[in-house]
């Protein structure tokens, strides 16, 4: 693996919120091998798939939420060549026909609480024949295409071969100091791949200030410490409220994209006393904290029941930063310490606009951290789950996470389901 690879799988553009979208594709996808209007829709999905699209807002539709409206709209769309970006073909004929198939009852919704990983199931029965796809682990990885029962040779654009590790499990499998490293062999192509998300994101944030009260997000001149964060918040909310603006994400979701980018990238211009610094040392910073939140990602489960906007993203950037500040790795090892000993079990229930608040949380705790590690302090491996060292404190953050917490994210889940009535 080298960064290129990595970037190529780990840093997309996504539009909208990750889960709803591929939701959205697999029933286009599924809708393409019928023809005619679709009569009805039938999902099986993971419970933490289900829990991310149960109240987002979803672009191009007129502030509308959640899974059945992403499912009803998916089957009527006809590009599944966008991929995560689906949302852009949608219209107002487009709504008005999603409407009608769930004003009719057709579109229905099953949770198969058995599956750990990421599974999307979607069967559209149309007026010519009945289609059916199935994504699992990855939101694009198509595993299965059907067309009145008999399979169906999966596009090349959704062709996802099982690699025998995947990105982040190799990612996890380095030791800090080696990610650091790796962070340092970015070409130039790579650096211009980061700006390029950095760019995106950072324009959601600046054009999404509005959705906040008014002087909520101070200007340029504001300290660091008080602004940044708050910019986080308004790019995750506007992407959480269904903004039309492309992101680039990260390890599968918009806000971890949004969180590490926008934080790291406005700290090197105007943080660590307003020193600033070089734009070669800020993307080898970035792309250390790209590298950490996907390990960190890959400990918690793709889909967590802890925050990953927060935590994992809050993780990159906390190491990140002491990297930029010229910290060691014992330094990360501390700033890790002070980040799992801090925010571990701040739970996910769910994409929805609250997910700004969460990650507000993540970028103050990561700066707090990255201060305090530079500082030489790190909470120590006596206290509750930190570890011995970094990379021993993100194992038993993934065993809260992974174990832990199994019986956390059931209650939510049924909270969740009480909650789904008419649309």
């Amino acid at each position: 693996m080298n960064l290129t690879e990595y970037l190529a799988a780990e840093w997309k553009p996504a539009l909208g919120c990750t889960e709803p979208a591929a939701v959205a594709l697999a029933a286009c996808l599924a809708a393409g091998q019928g023809q005619g209007e679709p009569r009805m829709v039938r999902l099986v999905l993971d419970a933490r798939t289900y829990k991310n699209c149960h109240a987002v807002g979803i672009p191009n539709s007129g502030r509308r939420t959640g899974v059945l409206w992403a499912l009803a709209l998916g089957a009527v769309l006809k590009d599944a060549h966008l991929g995560l970006q689906i949302f852009e073909s949608a219209t107002p004929e487009a709504l008005a026909r999603a409407a009608r198939l769930l004003e009719r009852g057709a579109v229905h919704v099953e949770v198969d609480a058995s599956r750990t990983e990421l599974h999307i199931d979607c069967t559209v029965a149309s007026e010519g024949g009945v289609g059916r796809a199935v994504m699992e682990r990855e939101h694009t990885r198509l595993v299965r295409l059907e067309a009145d029962g008999a399979p169906v040779p999966v596009p090349a654009a959704q062709a996802r071969p099982e690699a025998k590790a995947g990105i982040r499990e190799q990612v996890a499998s380095l030791s800090l100091a080696e990610l650091a490293a790796l962070a340092g062999t970015l070409t130039e192509a790579d650096r211009g791949r980061l700006r390029e998300g950095v760019a995106l994101n950072l324009a959601l944030a600046e054009h999404c200030v509005g959705l906040l009260p008014d002087g909520f997000v101070p200007g340029p001149e504001a300290d660091p410490w008080l602004r940044i964060p708050r910019l986080v918040s308004a790019g995750v909310l506007g992407r959480m409220s269904g903004e039309a603006m492309t992101v680039m994400s990260l390890a599968g979701s918009g806000n971890k994209g949004i969180t590490v980018s926008v934080a790291m990238s406005l700290w090197a211009q105007g943080g660590a006393q307003h020193a600033g610094h070089s734009q070669a040392r800020l993307e080898e910073a970035l792309a250390l904290a790209c590298l950490l939140t996907s390990a960190t990602t890959h400990r918690l489960g793709t889909l967590s029941a802890i925050c990953g906007a927060s935590n994992a993203a809050g993780i990159g950037i906390a190491a990140g930063l002491v990297h930029l500040g010229g910290g060691t790795a014992a330094q990360m090892d501390l700033a890790i310490h002070n980040m799992v000993g801090n925010l571990a079990g701040l739970i996910c229930d769910g994409a929805k606009i609250g997910c700004a608040m969460k990650a507000m949380t993540g970028v103050e705790a990561a700066f707090r951290s990255a201060t305090l590690a530079l500082a030489g302090f790190g909470i120590p491996e006596t206290d509750g789950i930190v570890g011995s060292n970094g990379e021993s404190s993100l194992v038993n953050l993934g065993r809260l996470a992974q174990r832990g917490m199994a019986g956390v994210d059931t209650e939510i889940l049924d909270i969740m389901q009480a909650k789904l009535g008419p649309v």
